[in-house]
């Protein structure tokens, strides 16, 4: 498969159109989220073209109350097939035994990034073994994601797909609006700390 032809080609198209041709490639196709803020948007838009596509959450079990509350509603309201993989160490015992979340400074976080979120990841991908990986990835939310582009290959052969990544939050927010999504925007991630600190999935070789 030619990767830099189907960025040339799709480059400017409309992320509707991205996704059906994504779908429409030989091979399973899973969508990741973490139902954090405007996580609807790429939902909404894949099921669209396939509405049993299967949704691969990880939670890290330190979601907020708020954010919990959101995914369910996006759940019902969108039929979602979501396969949920969590930690095999729970927050409670990070927190009352383990130390709690480490300062990302710290060489524990690293241990804990991979605890909380690449082991899970990595688990749900073993498991559903994906052809396509459709993820709501944007160019606009960290330095190191300009780097990168709407379609990207893995040594594994994988193709991941950024539908989205052209789009900017005033274009994500209006299309929550337009299609009446639930959104919350109270959401935490204790593995990036910062809100423009990559967590390590589309860093790291999975």
């Amino acid at each position: 498969m030619n990767v830099d032809a189907l960025n040339q080609q799709f480059a400017t198209a409309d992320p509707v159109l991205t996704i059906r041709h994504a779908l429409s490639l030989p091979g399973k196709a899973v969508i990741t989220t973490h139902f954090g803020p405007l996580e609807a948007v790429i939902l909404h838009m894949a099921v669209q073209t396939r509405p049993d596509i299967q949704v691969v959450w990880v939670d890290h079990g330190y979601n907020t109350k708020a954010t919990y509350r959101c995914a369910e509603k996006i759940i019902g309201m969108l039929k979602l097939n979501v396969d949920v993989f969590t930690p095999k160490i729970s927050a409670a015992r990070q927190e009352a035994a383990l130390g709690g979340i480490p300062n990302y400074t710290e060489p524990a976080h690293k241990d804990f990034t991979e605890n909380f979120k690449l082991e899970p990841f990595r688990r749900a991908m073993a498991q559903h073994k994906p052809d396509i990986w459709l993820t709501a990835l944007r160019k606009e939310q960290t330095e190191f994601r300009q780097s990168l582009n709407i379609f990207t290959s893995d040594d594994k052969g994988v193709l991941k797909v950024a539908p989205l990544f052209q789009w900017t939050e005033t274009q994500m927010r209006a299309y929550l609006e337009q299609h009446q999504l639930p959104n919350e925007d109270s959401y935490y991630d204790p593995t990036k700390a910062l809100e423009n600190r990559e967590c390590g999935l589309h860093t790291s070789t999975l």
